[in-house]
């Protein structure tokens, strides 16, 4: 999918969506669309990536008996 991005040089831009994150830490995005609006990098809130999220509680998924 594509997102409509805000560079910092003031020029806008579509990007695939799997390479957003990688430029907004590189700190060339100012912007980016999203469904809601606009969302200004360092002002409002965006997702932190979390490629290799663990689930830390107990297991509570039923195991199947054999």
């Amino acid at each position: 999918m594509l997102v409509q991005v805000k560079w910092t040089n003031n020029r806008y831009d579509y990007v695939n969506d799997f390479m957003l994150h990688s430029l907004i830490e590189a700190g060339v995005v100012a912007r980016f669309l999203r469904s809601s609006g606009w969302v200004t990098v360092g002002v409002d809130p965006v997702r932190a990536a979390t490629p290799n999220r663990e689930y830390r509680g107990s297991e509570r998924r039923s195991t199947p008996s054999h």
